[in-house]
């Protein structure tokens, strides 16, 4: 099974891994990210290219399931403005072995990290207003999978 949605809707974590533990898999390993509130953040806008992220979405989730024994792969990304607090990302792997269900659980948030094609705009509560820039810190993560 593989679930890919990009949507300005909110998700509910539970129901997603309820929906991949239904497969009958020995476990399911989950990551939620929400927007943080550092430096006085008030807003995270996400922008995309909706035929690009699908695809690139798209092909990670194959990647996982072609590296690892899953049963099932579940990966939600939230566009639009957010606020601290916010649900942003939803990852969800499902397998007969947990080692299998983190490894594809970590190496999908690690490369969506770097490989979606997202543009994330902050705004900040004294009316500054910035585009966040790729992190090295990111890049070093998803080299690890190499």
């Amino acid at each position: 099974m593989k679930s890919v949605r990009v949507q300005p809707e909110d998700f509910d974590p539970g129901g997603e891994m309820a929906a991949l533990g239904a497969l009958g898999s020995g476990g399911v390993a989950s990551f939620v990210g929400h927007v943080r509130g550092d430096d006085n953040l008030i807003a995270l806008t996400l922008e995309h290219y909706p035929k690009m992220t699908a695809k690139a979405l798209d092909d990670l989730a194959e990647q996982a399931l072609a590296r690892w024994a899953l049963d099932g792969v579940t990966l939600i990304h939230r566009i639009g403005r957010l606020v601290p607090g916010d649900r942003i990302v939803l990852v969800c792997t499902a397998s007969r072995h947990r080692a299998a269900a983190l490894e594809a659980c970590a190496y999908l948030i690690d490369r969506l990290k770097t490989d979606a094609p997202f543009w994330k705009k902050e705004e900040f509560a004294d009316g500054r207003t910035s585009w966040v820039e790729a992190r090295q810190s990111d890049a070093a993560a998803a080299e690890r999978w190499d």
